[in-house]
């Protein structure tokens, strides 16, 4: 799950962590008020949406000025303005995607006399299975550009989940970002802090992008990015009061509220599969055959027929989706059980798009049976290579 900049902000305020203060504005007049309850002279005017890039996007409409979703004002009238130019407005980023993230609420802050940009993040680090502190020199630049372009600008420091957080790993982090005088310090303080956090709140990543030393020498984090285990959010009531829902697809929104494992994507192929791996196998081989999913979708071991039913709603509710392909290898799933839930699902919703459906595995017969006896205009497939080519044919030569 992921929230915004101003409550990630008030996580990181909560936990004593340098940040600057700030109001969230919901219109341009609450903008401006905001600005004058601040110290100024500088504030600094932030669209509020779940994506990077803000400061080097762009909006669509004309009326928004040629900046970007970050915006410097030297007077409170002036940060009413640009809240004005952005709010209701669609951003586009690099994170967003061609279609933008409309802008409801901004974000004043004071503004800040920046001497160094550096980067920081804490993450879950499967190669050592101990969350790791990546630390960079090359702060405000996407950390994937720098990835790739000076990979040795990026260091790492794992910690070991028995002993936890020490001064030690502040020190160290410290060094290799280049800090001395009060900024060292307080390094060595916000680690322990951050630490603490990602450990309380069940985050799987924490990105301060940029963390700065201002120019009286100390640290600020200026931009944080927070994302929380979403299997760990029914013991953290107060984070889940956070959630927008209104910047999640709503068919992944749907699907998380049937306990269903969907991600939404671009292609035209509807995919409802049992297991990750195998969904990620059945999204392989559909591109192998020169088509796209259009989703990954795993209905689980054990799903019910309203489950699967569900499932098949959320895929149709796709106007991207060209066709489906059903894959189940039945274990604990059981073949007759999928059967019936698409079963229940086409006369519930109809039937617009060529279906292929897969099965093998527990009661796999009583499965084609349940099918065929359906009079339902269903494509059989006997594997998965055969499932792929059927449903990509369907779809690119239309019967």
């Amino acid at each position: 799950m992921n929230i915004h900049e101003y409550q990630a902000k008030q996580i990181l305020r909560a936990y004593d962590a340098p940040v600057a203060e700030g109001y969230v504005a919901l219109k341009a007049e609450e903008a401006g008020a905001a600005a004058n309850r601040l110290e100024g002279p500088v504030w600094v005017v932030k669209a509020q949406i779940h994506a990077g890039g803000r400061g080097k996007g762009r909006f669509k409409e004309a009326g928004a000025g040629d900046q970007g979703g970050v915006r410097i004002a030297k007077s409170a009238e002036e940060a009413a303005q640009q809240a004005q130019m952005m709010l209701g407005r669609t951003l586009v980023t690099h994170q967003t995607g061609p279609a933008g993230k409309q802008v409801p609420r901004v974000f004043i802050e004071d503004g800040a006399e920046i001497e160094t940009e550096l980067y920081l993040a804490l993450l879950m680090d499967r190669e050592t299975s101990c969350i790791s502190f990546i630390a960079s020199t090359e702060g405000g630049m996407d950390i994937e550009e720098v990835a790739a372009e000076t990979p040795e600008k990026i260091v790492t420091f794992p910690v070991d989940p028995a002993s936890g957080v020490s001064s030690f790993h502040g020190r160290k982090i410290a060094f290799a970002l280049g800090l001395s005088g009060p900024a060292f310090k307080e390094c060595v303080t916000l680690i322990d802090q951050l630490y603490e956090l990602f450990i309380e709140k069940d985050l799987s990543l924490l990105e301060i992008n940029p963390l700065v030393v201002l120019s009286n020498g100390h640290l600020r984090c200026l931009d944080c990015k927070m994302n929380f285990d979403s299997n760990a959010l029914y013991r953290q009531p107060a984070v889940l009061a956070l959630r927008d829902e209104t910047e999640e697809d709503p068919k992944e929104l749907k699907a998380s509220k049937s306990d269903l494992n969907y991600i939404a994507l671009d292609g035209e192929i509807g995919c409802m599969v049992n297991g990750a791996g195998l969904a990620m196998a059945t999204m392989d081989i559909i591109k192998l055959y020169g088509a796209e999913p259009a989703n990954f979708l795993d209905v689980g071991g054990g799903a019910s027929k309203e489950k699967v039913t569900e499932a098949f709603k959320i895929i149709t509710s796709d106007p991207n989706v060209k066709g489906i392909l059903v894959n189940i290898f039945g274990g604990i799933m059981r073949c007759d059980t999928i059967a019936e839930g698409v079963i229940a699902a086409v006369k519930e919703v109809g039937l617009q798009v060529p279906l292929v459906v897969r099965l093998e595995g527990t009661n796999v017969e009583l499965g084609k049976t349940i099918i065929g006896e359906s009079g339902l205009d269903v494509i059989a497939a006997d594997n998965l290579a055969d499932a792929a080519q059927k449903i990509v044919k369907a779809v690119k030569e239309p019967r």
